[in-house]
């Protein structure tokens, strides 16, 4: 379906890395591999706030038989750390397998930070790039980055959530911001990896609720006949302060065969409420090459107990990949079918939604809400 306003609002040729935290420590020549995957909120001045995920990248990670990677050190700042060639796969752009050991172990070619921009009430046009409230890594389980912020205002304060890369751990990291745009570390809060934790923009019997993605390297068999696939799925979280986290005993939503969600899926936009229940969108992903297709769907939850699926549609997406929006950037794609929904704002008749377009830019769509209305 096309909607009326579909586009993309931000770009890597937008950003201006003499403001990079990179620059602090590390003076190599780099560039902007991706701006994309962004959290969006309202501020209380009326405009929209994207926090947009930053990937820069070395312009020459391999120099001779050495390839290096980006890391940020508590006491030294951005560092590049070398390996030899010969002990690594470094067949994705983004980052290397160093071979030879008993666990699947990466370095990364790029370092994630977060951009804060302020966009006109529509979505449709910048105001204002944050350079002064870029958010970069600042403790030891960040040292490879900051990446995919959510957003959701609750009572007042703005929660956001992001993935804390390091060699410590993989985890889900809590900034929290009383204004939408200086935000505050308040640290983990879930300590194993998990990419798409995305708190309900609201409480339900006062109590903080959460959509949570954990992954592992090993599934079990669903029995025969079962109408899923093994693999990741979205789960349900509760929380009495937005800290200490308790998942409900319950399944929610998994990869069922017949749908378009054949490979994985994760949390997407913040549930919002609506008359009908809590809507949420969310990404599934098609077994296709090395990546799959993500496309962007939707569920409908039960206002007061968000684990009873009103209505699941995971076969007609919302969104998918447009071609024709990065066209003009097409030497610069190294992913293709691929859109990441992460964010959703009431705009009166419709929503605005934000997705990253293929690891690349910032996309925004106005959907009406009429699409997601159940009938009679």
């Amino acid at each position: 379906m096309a909607f009326s306003v579909d586009q993309l609002i931000f770009s890597p040729k937008d950003i201006d890395l003499s403001y990079s935290p990179l620059r602090q420590t590390i003076q190599v020549d780099t560039y902007v591999l991706g701006a994309f995957n962004p959290g969006l909120t309202r501020l209380p001045n009326g405009n929209l706030l994207i926090m947009i995920r930053v990937a820069e990248a070395l312009n020459q990670p391999i120099i001779g038989e050495i390839i290096h990677a980006i890391r940020w050190d508590a006491n030294a700042g951005y560092q590049l750390d070398t390996y030899p060639l010969s002990n690594v796969n470094a067949a994705d752009p983004r980052k290397f397998q160093l071979l030879g050991n008993p666990y699947k172990v990466m370095a990364l070619t790029s370092l994630s930070w977060l951009l804060p921009v302020e966009l006109t009430p529509d979505g449709t046009s910048v105001i204002q790039i944050h350079y002064d409230k870029i958010i970069a890594p600042q403790r030891t389980y960040q040292e490879y980055g900051v990446e995919d912020a959510r957003i959701s205002k609750i009572d007042g304060t703005y929660y956001m959530t992001t993935c804390s890369v390091s060699s410590e751990r993989h985890s889900t990291t809590l900034y929290t911001s009383t204004d939408g745009l200086t935000y505050q570390l308040e640290g983990i809060i879930l300590d194993h990896q998990n990419k798409d934790m995305v708190f309900f923009e609201g409480k339900i019997d006062n109590r903080f609720f959460a959509l949570t993605r954990p992954l592992g390297d090993l599934y079990f068999a669903t029995p025969p006949g079962s109408l899923y696939y093994p693999g990741p799925t979205i789960n349900i979280a509760q929380s009495p302060d937005g800290l200490h986290w308790k998942p409900r005993d319950e399944p929610f939503i998994r990869a069922r065969k017949g749908s378009a969600s054949t490979m994985k899926l994760g949390g997407g936009t913040q549930p919002v409420l609506t008359d009908q229940g809590w809507l949420m969108l969310y990404h599934g992903v098609e077994l296709q090459g090395l990546v799959g297709i993500y496309r962007t769907f939707w569920a409908l939850l039960e206002t007061n107990d968000p684990t009873q699926i009103l209505h699941l549609e995971d076969t007609k997406s919302v969104l998918e990949a447009n071609p024709s929006l990065t066209e003009p950037f097409k030497d610069q794609l190294y992913l293709t079918d691929v859109v990441f929904t992460t964010g959703l704002v009431d705009s009166g008749d419709h929503y605005v939604v934000a997705s990253g377009e293929c690891d690349l830019a910032c996309r925004i769509t106005h959907i009406p809400k009429s699409f997601f209305a159940l009938g009679p």
